[in-house]
């Protein structure tokens, strides 16, 4: 469905996010979901998303939540609470963190990256992170601020930090494994992430038009989120409005490249990050499925996948991709065969579906530390008579 609305950057009733004013334009068609309040696609998605593969497009990315976080001790105070080592984090180098529930689960994700002076936190669960972190100052000097409302990000497939002088500007880090993180999938120059560039440039709201329609003059076309989700999925891209739920730990999602130092000190959640690094298998992996475009179905989020007439899991994210066709991102049980044929569940007939392995089936990181060999009573060899 087509829609024009007028220009406005009044919330959408059923989000409570700003709808962005370039919704106005002809042929603009809205996004829905946790990308309610911009555009899907602007008429034309399959050359959008060319052109962003290409290297060439803006997209509006005004939907997003951005919370600030000032005073002497902001870095170190968020170092202390969440998964990533933050207090030595320089001026306008972008990295990104959880915040985990006492088990290990996912609650918040945010991109974080600081002006020297404020440390900006962009993410897609802002009044509930910004009411959170306001509860956990105590008596530290750190004061906290959902600042939605006043500013806008605009995404661009850009890989550089913002220089000084320059609008705030986070990096995606995903797929480097930074320092103090560890992975599960294939090495960071084989990952197919590694050619996604991908930042974030942080505008005032009353601006957001003016840098999208500057970066068109400069040649760019304007792309909708259609193009933005394809191409994440293509990169095994973990997202927390779409693949996360109640369950998820970082594990599953390959996560630890990028959002959790294992070297810090405790945290929230920390104890079974630890756990499962060192000893256990994460209960899931993340799959991407190619899917049977064949009968023109694509199932729904959280549509049920199942092997052999069997559950093992259930699907995230859906996209259709300018190459690669439908596409889906999954999470199913850690210890289903990875060379099994797949069933997923769709209005109008069910759609067959090939795995692509992004988090192994043994689970284990590559730096898992060896195990130790057993130790019992009785099993030490008898002194010979």
């Amino acid at each position: 469905m087509t829609v024009s609305p007028p220009p406005s950057t009044s919330p959408d009733p059923s989000s409570g996010r700003p709808v962005s004013p370039l919704l106005g334009r002809t042929g603009a068609v809205a996004a829905s979901g946790p990308d309610a309040g911009v555009a899907w696609h602007y008429g034309d998605p399959t050359a959008e998303q060319r052109a962003l593969a290409a290297g060439g497009a803006v997209v509006d990315q005004s939907h997003l939540g951005v919370v600030t976080v000032t005073g002497p001790d902001r870095l170190s105070w968020l170092h202390n609470i969440t998964s990533q080592r933050l207090a030595d984090l320089a001026p306008r180098t972008s990295t990104e963190t959880l915040v985990l529930s006492p088990h290990g689960h996912v609650e918040h994700q945010a991109g974080v990256v600081d002006d020297g002076t404020t440390t900006w936190l962009l993410t897609e669960t802002a009044p509930a992170l910004a009411a959170w972190l306001d509860s956990m100052r105590f008596m530290l000097r750190v004061e906290v601020a959902d600042v939605t409302d006043r500013w806008a990000a605009v995404g661009e497939p850009v890989d550089a930090e913002g220089a000084e002088g320059e609008p705030v500007t986070w990096r995606d880090p995903w797929p480097r494994t930074l320092p103090g993180g560890t992975r599960y999938a294939v090495a960071d120059d084989e990952h197919p992430g590694s050619a996604r560039a991908w930042r974030l440039v942080l505008v005032p709201r009353a601006e957001l038009v003016d840098a999208v329609t500057a970066r068109e003059a400069a040649g760019w076309r304007t792309a909708g989120t259609w193009a933005t989700e394809a191409l994440r999925v293509e990169a095994w891209r973990p997202r927390a409005a779409t693949d996360v739920d109640h369950r998820t730990i970082p594990h599953e999602l390959d996560w630890l490249r990028t959002a959790v130092h294992l070297e810090k000190g405790c945290y929230r959640g920390q104890e079974t990050v630890a756990r499962v690094h060192n000893l256990g298998r994460p209960p899931r992996r993340l799959v991407m499925l190619h899917l049977d475009g064949s009968g023109h179905l694509l199932p729904e989020p959280g549509a049920e996948v199942s092997a052999g007439g069997r559950p093992v899991g259930a699907v995230s994210t859906v996209a259709r991709h300018h190459e690669l066709g439908p596409v889906a991102l999954a999470l199913v049980k850690r210890n289903l065969d990875t060379s099994a044929e797949l069933v997923v569940a769709c209005d109008g007939g069910d759609v067959s579906a090939a795995q692509e392995v992004v988090v192994p089936g043994e689970g284990v990181s590559v730096d898992r530390p060896a195990p130790r060999a057993p130790v019992a009573r009785g099993l030490a060899p008898r002194p010979s008579a």
